[in-house]
This record gives structure tokens, sequence and C-alpha cells, in this order.
């Protein structure tokens, strides 16, 4: 489906409030054509609201939906593409787009573009249970979580992270290989040169990666779940369990 002339997609995606903001920063600023019509997030507008569209109805059919439903997904896409793309400069090294929710579609978009390499960035879920941004989990958290999770706010949120995280490296590793790398957002705060260092290497990016570093601020809520009641840190941990010993959280 790539008609553009640099190489992509490349995307980045995360459940929400995981500090992709920064990350799509770090790569605009080599050269990564990520698009004209962002929004404060930097997140690409289109491909938010063909999120808003397929997330749920995907999901629901196990990320195997009918074939009239990925024709339809396809079609949408390729346009959506063409759009995109239109306003990318000639001098782009690459092209891709940051919309977290990407994380949802691996299988869709592995399909359908052969040069597609995906930025898995995670944050730990403790944290994640006590941010603002719960938008994720009010739009598809009924349809990913299927009413087995308790109805306590924080508790549903790390359990949306467990499975779409899980889900998402579960792929990456084995469909996407060499074309998937995960980073965790931690890490870029505690380590920022070696950090952006790889992100660039994973997206064949020539930039500046000692000002790129210098860009990195950990922000005020990072460790924020160290201040909350033990037992419900606790419930968090039994509820996240695989995904954050998976992570390198436990």
């Amino acid at each position: 489906m790539n008609k553009a002339s640099a190489p992509g997609p490349n995307v980045i995606g995360a459940t929400g409030g995981s500090g992709t903001r920064v990350i799509a920063s770090i790569v605009r600023s080599a050269g990564m054509f990520i698009g004209t019509d962002l929004n404060a997030y930097e997140d690409a507008v289109e491909f938010g609201g063909f999120s808003d569209r397929w997330i749920n109805t995907y999901v629901e059919a196990g990320q195997a939906p009918a074939p009239e439903v990925t024709d339809s997904m396809a079609a949408e896409l390729r346009q959506l593409v063409a759009n995109h793309c239109s306003t990318m400069p000639a001098d782009a090294s690459s092209w891709g787009w940051k919309e977290p929710r990407s994380i949802y579609l691996l299988p869709f978009f592995d399909d359908e573009f052969q040069g597609f390499r995906f930025l898995h960035v995670v944050r730990d879920g403790r944290d994640m249970a006590f941010s603002d941004n719960q938008q994720q989990l009010m739009k598809h958290g009924p349809v990913v979580l299927e009413g087995r999770v308790s109805r306590r706010k924080p508790i549903r949120s790390i359990a949306l992270w467990n499975r779409v995280n899980l889900m998402a490296a579960e792929f990456g590793e084995r469909a996407l290989g060499a074309r998937y790398l995960l980073v965790r957002f931690e890490d870029l705060c505690a380590d920022p040169a070696v950090t952006v260092g790889r992100i660039y290497d994973f997206f064949g990016l020539d930039g500046d990666v000692s000002a790129a570093a210098a860009e990195v601020r950990a922000p005020k809520g990072l460790g924020r779940w160290r201040e909350r009641r033990k037992g419900l840190v606790e419930a968090l941990e039994r509820q996240g369990e695989p995904a954050l010993r998976r992570f390198g959280y436990l």
C-alpha cells in the first residue's frame, strides 16, 4: 500500500498516557515525517478518527473480522495514507505517524504495509492506573475487558494496560521481529541518550542524539503509584502482574 517515496510507515503506539508525545518530537527532529494535521499531543488526527471507527469492531472480532470489514478498513486506510503523505516534503527521510491506539491494530497494519515498523512505548501500569488520561479505557474497555474485571477505575485501567500491551508485545516479537521495538518510558527518562539512539537506529534516522536527549524531561507524575495506598497498589499488581513482570516492573 505504501505509495510514498520515503521508507515507511514507522508507527508509534501505546496505551494512553505512556509518553509518546516526546518520542514523536524526537523522531520529527531527525527528519521523519509524521504528518501536518496533528493535535496538541502530536497525534495524527485522521488516524485517530480511523481508530475511533474501527478498533472496537476489530478487537471484538478477535483481530480477524470478516473479509468485507477488512476490505472496508483497507479502502479507507489507502485514502487516509494518501492524504497523510500529500504534504510530505521531498527531503523526508521516512514517514509514519504517532497515534497511540495503533497498538490495537497491529496485525491489520502488518498485512497492509510491507515496510511496517512499530515502536511500542510502555510505561509502568501502576502509574497508568492513576493517569488522568483514561480515554482508551472509556472507548475500548468494554470490548477489550468484556465485563470480566472490577468496576473500580484503577483496576480496570491496569487490566486494559496488561492485556493490550501483552498482545502487542507477543505479536511484535513473533510476527514483526526486527521491525518491532519496545521502549520503556522510564528508560527514556533515566538515560535519554541511549534510548534516543535506539529509536534512531530502529527507524534508520540520522538525528542529533544529544540535542534530542536534552529535550527529555521526566514528568512530575512518574512513579506516582508509590504515593497510593498499599492495599490498592497490591490489588493493581495482582491484576497487572503478567505485564508488570514481562516489562520489568516487578
